[in-house]
């Protein structure tokens, strides 16, 4: 028998779900098994799956041990690997990083170990911040995700709940992200709504847009305001009203100003004249626009980050 004591960053969780993740090797259906005849208890006494973790409970578990997580490495690889984080804003619940372009933000069938989640889990480890083998569950995760080729600010959470609170804010849309791009062609009108439906062909990994309702669509809503125009080119700042994969960089094609350097729905010839191998696209902007109870956040309402320094913008518009 081994007992776990639930911690802060464990609690309100369900039973059955925080068992899988914490003893990945012992198989789904076993594990309702083994609550349901009471192998798993909680405080000495059986219970149901979906019993709310409560912090100081403690779990008895009569499983074999075979099933338990073997040692790993993990601590190895946290201590070695060299984070390199620009980090924007920083303090005990929140992490706000500048994440560059190129940079995945998790692992994927092209990349295991560069990825940033891995830089900011050794970044907190090695400032003692976060120890695995004190967690039973939890590690600091990402609020948000940015394609690999656009850059800009992510959000990681380095507890249970501050996750949850960003993750009810992005929800209810409490939070404002504004983007930067450069665009092949003036928008117009220079400002206004891109209103449609995009539908994702997930074999191809391409977004189509519609102006009307298609099977399987979803709503995009993006404001746009023109900044600056130089020749063929124009600096232009993006709001997500809603936030679908590859957004902007359809709604911008299909008004006819296709990111300068998209690939996938951009102008090649442009791209080529200019060099630009990556979408012209940055996460610039955050503001914590709280309209309800932040919670143990409620000290970041009103609060706004931004990057000073985009590249592109440099780049095309000094």
């Amino acid at each position: 028998m081994r007992e776990l004591t639930i911690g802060k960053n464990d609690a309100g969780q369900r039973l059955d779900r925080f068992v899988a993740k914490n003893m990945p090797l012992l198989p789904p259906a076993l594990l309702q098994k083994y609550i349901r005849i009471k192998r798993i208890k909680v405080n000495g006494k059986g219970t149901m799956r979906d019993t709310r973790l409560v912090e100081g409970d403690v779990l008895q578990l009569y499983i074999n041990d075979e099933f338990f997580d073997k040692p790993s490495e993990e601590n190895m690889f946290l201590s070695v690997f060299k984070p390199q984080l620009n980090i924007v804003y920083e303090d005990e619940n929140l992490l706000l990083v500048d994440k560059r372009p190129g940079l995945v933000v998790h692992a994927d069938e092209t990349e295991k170990v560069n990825t940033l989640i891995n830089h900011i889990q050794a970044y907190l480890y090695q400032k003692r911040e976060w120890n695995p083998r004190a967690e039973n569950a939890f590690a600091p995760a990402l609020c948000n995700r940015i394609d690999r080729n656009t850059g800009g600010i992510v959000i990681a959470a380095k507890n249970a709940e501050a996750l949850r609170i960003i993750n009810e804010k992005i929800r209810d849309h409490e939070l404002r992200k504004s983007y930067l791009c450069v665009t092949v062609g003036r928008p117009k009108p220079p400002e206004g709504k891109i209103e449609g439906f995009l539908l994702k062909d997930e074999v191809k990994k391409q977004v189509s847009f519609y102006r009307h309702p298609v099977p399987g669509g979803k709503t995009a809503v993006t404001l746009y305001r023109t900044q600056e125009t130089r020749g063929e080119l124009s600096l232009v700042e993006c709001e997500l009203l809603t936030g679908r994969t590859h957004q902007i960089r359809v709604s911008m094609a299909q008004i006819g100003c296709p990111l300068l350097g998209d690939g996938k729905y951009g102008n090649g010839t442009a791209n080529r004249k200019y060099g630009e191998t990556r979408q012209a696209l940055y996460s610039y902007r955050l503001s914590f626009d709280f309209r309800t109870d932040g919670g143990m956040l409620e000290y970041l309402r009103g609060k706004e980050f931004r990057v000073e320094n985009v590249a592109f913008k440099t780049r095309y518009f000094s």
